[in-house]
């Protein structure tokens, strides 16, 4: 569902994205994020070459 939220929106930062699933701050999907990042690392990109990281579902 997460991932899926993403792709409709496309590239975004994690603010962006947690509004856009209905949350009231970022943090509520930082969990998400990094439990995405350990088990699909195949299925998220992260640009984390510049500030805020950027994030894209493949």
């Amino acid at each position: 569902m997460c991932l899926d939220k993403l792709k409709e929106i496309g590239i975004s930062s994690s603010a962006q994205w947690s509004s856009a699933m209905g949350y009231d701050s970022r943090n509520g999907l930082s969990r998400v994020i990094m439990r995405i990042k350990k088990n699909m690392p195949e299925r998220l990109k992260v640009y984390s070459n510049k500030r805020p990281r950027l994030y894209e579902a493949v």
